[in-house]
């Protein structure tokens, strides 16, 4: 992925988290999809998913609607809303069908890869799993609740960032990491 396409992902997750007011982990994905009015149906209510299918997003001409498959586990539900959010949020046109997030064999679609980027970056904010002296993908699978395959992911890129010590390169870092400052001292007092 392109630098840039990669830092509009990173700052866009930045900018939810910060207009949001999110403060705390793990992420709340459907206060986020309801303060921005997006609809998100379960598709257990409404059987439009095929059976590869995690979700799709779809605007209607009104509304902006995310199907989700409910019958996975919560963690794989939180990471699907997240990446159709992403899609919402990173202003992918979509049409109904046409990028549903599938369980793959092939290369992905780049919406698809940037939709996974963001949603990644929205549930597990480096810069607050650093604070959390994160030690492994479980850790992050526990705090963030997301599926241990995307905290692998997230680990290696926390390890990296680390090691450059790349934090606090930009001010949104910065305010996303403000704004989950009391969370981080009360974490911090249960660990002792």
């Amino acid at each position: 992925m392109y630098y840039g396409i990669y830092k509009e992902i990173r700052n866009s997750s930045w900018r939810c988290l910060i207009d949001f007011k999110i403060n705390h982990l793990p992420i709340d994905v459907l206060d986020i999809a309801l303060k921005s009015k997006v609809h998100v149906i379960r598709n257990s209510h409404v059987n439009v998913l095929k059976p590869n299918e995690y979700g799709k997003s779809y605007f209607d001409g009104d509304t902006w609607i995310i199907v989700y498959d409910d019958l996975r586990d919560i963690p794989t539900c939180r990471f699907t809303i997240a990446h159709e959010l992403g899609h919402f949020f990173l202003g992918h046109a979509l049409v109904y069908s046409r990028y549903a997030n599938e369980k793959k064999p092939y290369k992905k679609h780049p919406a698809e890869k940037q939709a996974d980027s963001f949603a990644l970056r929205l549930l597990c904010p480096a810069c607050v799993l650093k604070d959390l002296n994160i030690s492994s993908a479980e850790d992050i699978a526990k705090y963030c609740r997301v599926p241990i395959e995307w905290a692998e992911k997230r680990y290696v890129r926390l390890k990296a960032l680390k090691e450059r010590d790349k934090f606090f390169t930009d001010p949104l870092e910065r305010e996303v990491y403000d704004n989950f400052n009391n969370y981080l001292k009360t974490v911090k007092r249960k660990k002792r």
